[in-house]
Order: C-alpha cells, then sequence, then structure tokens
C-alpha cells in the first residue's frame, strides 16, 4: 500500500499541511459476482472543507494483489461531511481467508481519542471467507450511515443497520480503529463516559451512557458474519461521533416491539415520536424489509398532523413467501428534531421473523405396517421440500408464533424427508423394518426453504394401521424357477361368533405383480368347513420374476348367504435388490409385510457344488457382501425371521426369499488428490503437485487428467494426462500468460473420473520489474531505461519526477525506452535521485487489471549531463 501514496505524501506536505486531513469515516463491503469474483465497495466520509478529494483509492486485496478503485459517486451532506463511493472488481486466486485493506492519509484534525490524528492514517478493513463448501457469500450491507451527533451528558445509540442478503447471522463487538495497513492505532482508546460505552452483540445497538466530554471521537465496530457456526466474514467499520454541549433533548419513540409473522401477513403499526423541546420532527426507517428484492416496506408519515414536538408515522410491509429465511430481518427506526443549536436523534429497532406458512394437514392412507403420508403441495414457490415428523399418538401441538419446524419436546420425530416443492408422497414403514399394529401414528409436515429455514408445522393427521382379516404371515418361495411355487399362510380368523357367519367359508386368493399390490387379480380359492385350513400354495408361478404381492379374503359361502367377512390385507414376497459395486455388492431386503422382520439369513451360491450357503447375518434391511470379483456373477437368497401380534398372542414366522443375481462392477469414482502448485515466475512456467493424504479411497488410481482454464470465466480444457499414479508432478508452460486456474481428477482401472479437485488458481507473479538504477553516459552499457520484465502487459503509463516534484518523462509505452532526456527537450537529466509512478495494466485472472509500481531511480551520467540546472 505504502507504494502508492508515499510518494504523493512527499510533494503534497511541501504545499499544503491540510491537503490531506480529510477521512472521517468509512466501511468496505463485498458482493459476490462468481465462484471467485466479488464487487467491492468502498464507502468513506470525509471534511469537505479540506482540500483533499480522492477520485480513486488503492485496494489491497490480502492475497498480493492491489488495484485501483474509482469513485463512482458523491453525496453532499451537512455539517461538511461528503459521502464518496468507489466500486471495483477482483478475482482472488482461489479459496481462501483474505483480508482486504484500503487506507488513505489522513485522519481529520482534533479526534479526541485518536492522538495526534491529523498524521494517522485513516484505514479500513473487511475479511472474506471463500470456500465452495459454504457456497456463495456477500457481505453484510450497513444501511445507516457511520456517522452520528450525540450530546453531552445524555444517553446515546447508533445502530449500523446490517443486512445479510444471504440470510447469514450476524453479531457485533467492538474494535479499535486503525492505522497503516489496517494496524491498531496506537494509544487509541474508548470515548469517555459517565458509566459505559457497549455494542449489543446480537441486536448491534451502540449505546454510550452517557459521553462525559465535547468533541469528536471515532469508533470501529466488528460486524461479524456466521453460517452454520462458522465465521465467514467480518467488516471493520470505522465511524465518527461528533458529542455536542446542548440544552436540547433528543426526541423521543413509541417502542413498536419484535414480531414473528407468516409469509403473506400485512405487517402494519405506527411509530409516534415525541420531542419535549416542541422542535419540529423528521422521522426516517432504513433496515431490510426495505431493500428486499420483491414488496419492500413503506414508511409513510403522517404530513396532516405533524406539529411541533409531534409526528407519526405508519410502517407497512406486504410479506410474500420471498421473505422466509432463518435470520430475522431488523428495521431501524429514527426521529431528528430540529433544534436550532444542534439537531439530535433517537434510534428504536424492530426484528421481523418471516416463517413460511403451515402446509395443509397431510392425508393418511394406512396399510397393516405402514402408512401412506401424502398433502398437497405448498403454494410457496420457494420452498424446496418437505420434512415428515412422526409420533405415536397424538400431541395436540399448537404451534410457537416465533418457532418453525416443531420442537423435540413434541415427541415428533423428524423420520423422512423429501427435496422438491412438488414431491409430496411419502412411505413410513420404518425404514423397512414396519411399523407395528396396535398403535395410532400421527404425523405433521413441514416445508422447508433454500437456506434451512423452516415453516410452521401442519396440523397433526392420525391414524391406526389395518389389521387384515385373514392375518397373514407367511409369503414364502417354495420353488425357484419360471414355473415355480410360493407358499402363503395366515392365521386362522377368531371372533367370528359375533358375526352371523356360520359358513361353509371359502378363502379367495388373489395375487399382483408388484410390491404394493396395486393390480391384484384372483388366482385361487381355497373352501373350508372349519377355517382351519389355512395353507395355499400358489403354483405354475414365475419366481424368478418378482416381486408378487398376494391378500386372502374371507367369505361365508352359506347358499343365499354369501358375503365377505373383514378386510383383506396384503404381503409381498421378500426378495434381494443387489446393487454391484467395487469388488462388493449391497444387499437391500425390499418386501411390503405386516408383520415385522427381525433377522435375515444371507445365502450366496456356491459355483462348485450348486448350494447356497450361509455368508451373512443382519438384523438390519440391508447387507454388504465384500471382498468378490469384479466380473463375475453372485447369486443370492435371504430368509427372514419375523413376528406380530394377534388378539394378544405372538405368531412367529419363517420366509424365504426369490434368487437375485448381480455382477460387482467397479463404478465408484476414486477422491479427488490434493492440489497445489505456485509460478516459477523467472522461467515462466507453473509448477503443478497432487498427492493423496488417504489413500483408501484411491486404491485403484492408474493416472491423472490436469485441466486448465486461462481465466475464472473461460472453460477448462485438459493439457495433459498421466498414466501413472505416481506421476504427479507438472510443469506448464501457457501460451500467454502465468494466470490461470487448474484442477486435476483422478482416473481408476475402470475408466472412472473423480469429481474435479479443489481449484487452484495461480496470479502471483508480477511480470513487470523496474531497475532502480540508470546510466545514460554514451558508454553503451545501461544507457536506456527498460524494465527488467515486460511478458503480458498491454500497456503501462509512466510518470517520473525530479526531486522537486517536476514531471521530466512520461509514457504509455511498455518498453520505456527513456533515454534520460527531459520530454521535449534534448538535454539530459542531471545525475541524482528520481521517484516514479507507474500504473501497469496486465491481463490476470479477471481479465485486464491495473496495479501501481512506485519507487525511485539513481541516474548517474558523465560531467557533460550537468549542464542541465533543474529549477523548482
Amino acid at each position: 500500500m505504502k507504494r502508492l501514496w508515499l510518494p504523493i505524501l512527499f510533494l503534497v506536505t511541501m504545499f499544503s499541511p491540510l491537503f490531506a486531513t480529510h477521512n472521517r469515516a468509512g466501511e468496505i463491503t463485498l458482493k459476490q459476482i462468481d465462484e471467485l469474483t466479488y464487487e467491492i465497495t468502498i464507502t468513506t466520509f470525509t471534511y469537505t472543507l479540506s482540500q483533499a478529494d480522492r477520485n480513486q483509492l488503492e485496494v489491497q486485496w490480502g492475497d498480493n494483489s492491489f488495484s485501483i478503485a474509482p469513485r463512482i459517486s458523491i453525496t453532499k451532506l451537512p455539517y461538511y461531511y461528503q459521502k464518496n463511493v468507489y466500486i471495483t472488481q477482483h478475482t482472488f486466486p482461489g479459496p481462501g481467508v483474505y483480508e482486504i485493506v484500503v487506507q488513505d492519509p489522513n485522519r481529520n484534525e482534533g479526534v479526541k481519542n485518536i492522538p495526534n490524528s491529523v498524521n494517522v492514517v485513516f484505514s479500513i478493513k473487511t475479511t472474506i471467507l471463500i470456500n465452495p463448501n459454504i457456497g456463495n457469500n456477500s457481505s453484510p450491507i450497513l444501511l445507516n450511515p457511520p456517522i452520528d451527533r450525540a450530546a453531552y451528558g445524555q444517553i446515546f445509540i447508533h445502530n449500523p443497520a446490517a443486512y445479510d442478503p444471504d440470510g447469514d447471522s450476524i453479531s457485533y463487538k467492538l474494535a479499535v480503529c486503525t492505522e497503516t495497513d489496517g494496524r491498531p492505532i496506537e494509544g487509541y482508546t474508548l470515548p469517555p463516559s459517565s458509566d459505559t460505552l457497549y455494542v449489543n452483540p446480537y441486536t448491534g445497538d451502540l449505546t454510550w451512557i452517557t459521553p462525559s466530554d465535547t468533541g469528536i471521537y471515532n469508533i470501529a465496530i466488528d460486524v461479524e458474519e456466521w453460517r452454520s457456526g462458522v465465521k465467514i466474514g467480518n467488516i471493520v467499520r470505522d465511524m465518527q461521533i461528533e458529542v455536542y454541549n446542548t440544552t436540547n433533548h433528543a426526541p423521543v419513540q413509541t417502542d413498536p416491539g419484535n414480531y414473528c409473522i407468516p409469509a403473506g401477513t400485512v405487517l402494519v403499526f405506527d411509530v409516534i415520536a415525541t420531542d419535549e423541546d416542541n422542535d419540529s420532527i423528521k422521522q426516517s426507517a432504513t433496515g431490510g424489509p426495505f431493500v428486499v428484492e420483491k414488496n419492500r416496506a413503506t414508511y409513510v408519515v403522517y404530513e396532516s398532523e405533524s406539529r411541533l414536538g409531534y409526528s407519526r408515522a405508519r410502517f407497512e410491509w406486504r410479506t410474500d413467501c420471498s421473505h422466509v429465511r432463518k435470520q430475522y430481518y431488523t428495521a431501524i427506526f429514527k426521529a431528528e428534531d430540529s433544534h436550532p443549536e444542534i439537531p439530535l436523534v433517537d434510534i428504536r429497532n424492530v426484528n421481523i421473523v418471516v416463517l413460511g406458512p403451515a402446509p395443509e394437514m397431510p392425508i393418511l392412507i394406512p396399510g397393516s405396517n405402514s402408512v401412506s403420508v401424502t398433502w398437497a403441495a405448498d403454494t410457496c414457490l420457494p420452498v424446496s421440500g418437505y420434512r415428515i415428523y412422526r409420533k405415536t399418538g397424538p400431541a395436540a401441538y399448537v404451534p410457537d408464533s416465533c418457532q418453525g419446524g416443531i420442537p423435540p419436546e413434541t415427541g415428533y420425530e423428524h423420520i423422512g424427508s423429501t427435496f422438491s416443492r412438488t414431491d409430496t408422497f411419502f412411505v413410513d414403514d420404518r425404514n423397512g423394518l414396519g411399523l407395528v399394529q396396535g398403535n395410532e401414528y400421527c404425523y405433521v409436515i413441514v416445508s422447508v426453504y433454500p437456506d434451512g429455514a423452516l415453516s410452521f408445522p401442519s396440523q397433526e393427521n392420525c391414524t391406526p394401521l389395518v389389521e387384515g382379516s385373514p392375518s397373514l404371515l407367511e409369503v414364502s418361495v417354495v420353488e425357484h424357477s419360471t414355473n415355480g411355487s410360493i407358499r402363503l399362510a395366515w392365521v386362522r380368523p377368531s371372533s367370528l361368533d359375533t358375526i352371523p357367519a356360520n359358513g361353509p367359508y371359502q378363502y379367495v386368493i388373489y395375487r399382483s405383480g408388484d410390491l404394493l399390490g396395486q393390480q391384484m387379480i384372483q388366482v385361487g380359492t381355497l373352501n373350508t368347513a372349519d377355517l382351519n385350513d389355512t395353507v395355499w400354495v400358489d403354483e405354475n408361478v414365475n419366481t424368478e420374476s418378482f416381486p408378487w404381492s398376494y391378500s386372502v379374503e374371507l367369505y361365508n359361502d352359506a347358499p343365499g348367504n354369501r358375503f365377505l367377512i373383514g378386510t383383506a390385507e396384503t404381503a409381498s414376497s421378500l426378495y434381494p435388490e443387489l446393487t454391484g459395486d467395487d469388488n462388493r455388492i449391497e444387499l437391500k431386503m425390499r418386501k411390503n409385510v405386516p408383520w415385522i422382520n427381525y433377522d435375515y439369513t444371507i445365502y450366496r451360491l456356491n459355483q462348485t457344488s450348486g448350494d447356497f450357503d450361509s455368508i451373512g447375518f443382519t438384523t438390519e434391511d440391508h447387507y454388504i457382501d465384500e471382498g468378490l470379483a469384479n466380473g463375475v456373477e453372485y447369486c443370492y437368497r435371504v430368509t427372514s425371521t419375523g413376528w406380530r401380534i394377534l388378539d394378544g398372542k405372538l405368531y412367529e414366522n419363517l420366509n424365504y426369499s426369490h434368487t437375485n443375481c448381480t455382477t460387482p462392477v467397479d463404478t465408484t469414482a476414486p477422491c479427488p488428490p490434493e492440489l497445489n502448485g505456485y509460478s516459477v515466475c523467472d522461467s515462466g512456467y507453473n509448477h503443478v503437485t497432487w498427492k493423496y493424504t488417504d489413500n483408501s479411497c484411491a486404491l485403484d488410481v492408474v493416472g491423472y487428467r490436469l485441466y486448465y482454464s486461462p481465466t475464472t470465466d473461460q472453460p477448462p480444457f485438459p493439457v495433459a494426462e498421466f498414466n501413472s499414479r505416481h506421476d504427479t508432478v507438472f510443469d506448464h508452460s501457457p501460451e500467454n500468460s502465468l494466470t490461470g486456474c487448474y484442477f486435476v481428477t483422478a482416473i481408476d482401472s475402470f475408466e472412472n473420473e473423480s469429481r474435479p479437485s479443489v481449484r487452484l488458481c495461480l496470479d502471483e507473479c508480477s511480470n513487470y520489474l523496474l531497475a532502480n538504477v540508470f546510466s545514460p553516459n554514451g558508454d553503451g552499457i545501461n544507457d536506456i531505461y527498460r524494465p527488467l520484465r515486460t511478458s503480458y502487459v498491454e500497456r503501462v503509463d509512466m510518470k517520473i519526477f525530479n526531486r522537486w516534484g517536476l514531471q521530466v518523462f512520461e509514457t504509455e509505452d511498455p518498453d520505456i525506452n527513456w533515454d534520460g532526456k527531459i520530454d521535449g527537450t534534448n538535454k539530459l537529466v542531471a545525475p541524482g535521485v528520481y521517484y516514479y509512478i507507474c500504473d501497469v495494466y496486465e491481463y490476470r485472472l479477471s481479465g485486464l487489471e491495473v496495479y501501481t509500481l512506485t519507487g525511485f531511480i539513481y541516474v548517474y551520467s558523465g560531467d557533460e549531463n550537468d549542464v542541465f540546472i533543474e529549477t523548482k
């Protein structure tokens, strides 16, 4: 940083001691443009009576680079304040934490808590974390200006009105004002108070109880940004407060309170301001509700009611679904009087939480061991999915007015999610274990928004399971073939004495070629006089195809008195769903049954003996068979052991599955290696290396593919392939510039390519170096002043000055080619020390960027040069 302004300071201090005494307050905010590119906004407040006025400021990016931010607006304010806004863009070289510093000499004179403030450099800084794992990250916006007035002996409150467009959490703390390179000012103290001065870490209220001296004071507030408990950035705001000794009293506003509202609510309230000195009052407001993209809040003053010492204004915000987020919105209400001595203000904060409205109550379709849950799609378009909650028995929960979701103390358990606004169907079978008969199951639905915000819960709905009659116990594969057989068994119905059904009876058996029994057709009957026949075998059924579902209906089959007894239930055959992976096969036990399976035995076909050998046992509904050979087919069967309670009696069962076969294939890509590298500027190449710190996910890596893009905006393309896992170094010489971005992928023996590594961007070579010695004496050695390296530089703006500040040479030629002569003459400059300012326009990651070089040139020449006499 010093390189830019120290030579200027060398000049200006010789002409005017007031020239650089102007900075009063400021801050830096950032807006993310793409993965590594940010737009920076520098806002400063300066003293208009100073002669200093900066059309541009230098930005130190925290990545060993700096560039110029031009001023894009000026606003003249009362009390000799001027608001300046500077905007520029920068592309960072890669993920990391970057501290951005802007500094400018100097602060305004007379700041009481900064020793000799007129000679102290003004600096502000902001830190940003760039990490693709946390997503996009723009800094908070500070909507209340960092300048204010206070009264001696009266409580003072200020709030920066921070609003985070990403919905991240914000905290606040006091910091130390900074000077050169963002260092804390030596000797800085907090302003004096009769009691205390502090900032509320949650609301951001800066409270001063009370100013015990008049004058100008500067305070730094560290505005920190948090996401999922991780600090992802901070802004250090430098603000100025002027304390006056006055008989005026600040106006007082009514406290509007805080609000939690569902989206779609129109929030309306009035704020009344009064002034005991009967001064006229100006009411205004700022904050998040006033800067949202859609349906911004309004704040309208009732001009017809305004009178001396009284004013009323109405806040109105027509909220909608786009306003739902986890973080609350803060609105800042300000009342300023018009006292002729010095106006004073009163600040009030309102925090507003906008919650998603509750989805409609779910519709429940009970089965014998599962419940199908469906609901209407949420009308809020930003909704990204739903959470489904279950409880045994009703909770009668009344939602808290300021809490989304449903708290665990209600007894509700989060059992599943869907991930689309239109995905509104969920089958609860306890992850394949089945729900237990005899319970009433209750459900609520909660909508989920993109930032994780949860809506109010729906109304709960409850249902018991359907206990079928006859109650099934077995659907077991007996013979495995295209003409195979499946055995059905059920429990003899009881309690028929309550029904005028004296028999004879008939069981009617239905079959469906799916898991849920949605296409049942009759496949058999079983006539019985006493209901004791409870087994039926379905023959000539293709058991190599699966699954099959069955239901059994019971009829009183007396002539002239045939009728259905009870309600049939559905049960499916068991089959292992197989997924081949790298040297292993995953089995998932698929079934839809009214009983509870508590364990499974896994069998695998022995290719030598032709028998199915037991290879494992599990109480879960999945199993992984490892250590297999890729490309070889493996066949499996499963037996399940289960139970159910009917009329208070325990029944156990054993069911045999279908046979299923598959082949393990390596479809799992290896994990990406860790990429690192640096530029070898003198030799003109980038040295890139990669490695694994954990080899467990890269055991079969056989090579790598390296990708490159010259800028962050251009698509990457492969620049090299490597056919050995040990080949992990590459020196790349790009055609036009050493700047560029790389990522590497790993290739395994089955040609699976890993996901890209973390992108590495290199932009560390300053391809323009200026010598500090020059001897235009005609000896053929070093007679022409040229840069030491000129690669990739489009043009320069080079100015050279003598020690009196007179310009002796200027050029836009990147080769400079100065022969030591004064511009427009044939005279050589006199021997001595000259300084230069050189703006270099160079292609970097984001395109053409400008940075500034400053320094000194020692000019040596012969006696013939002494004829030139410098003049002031």
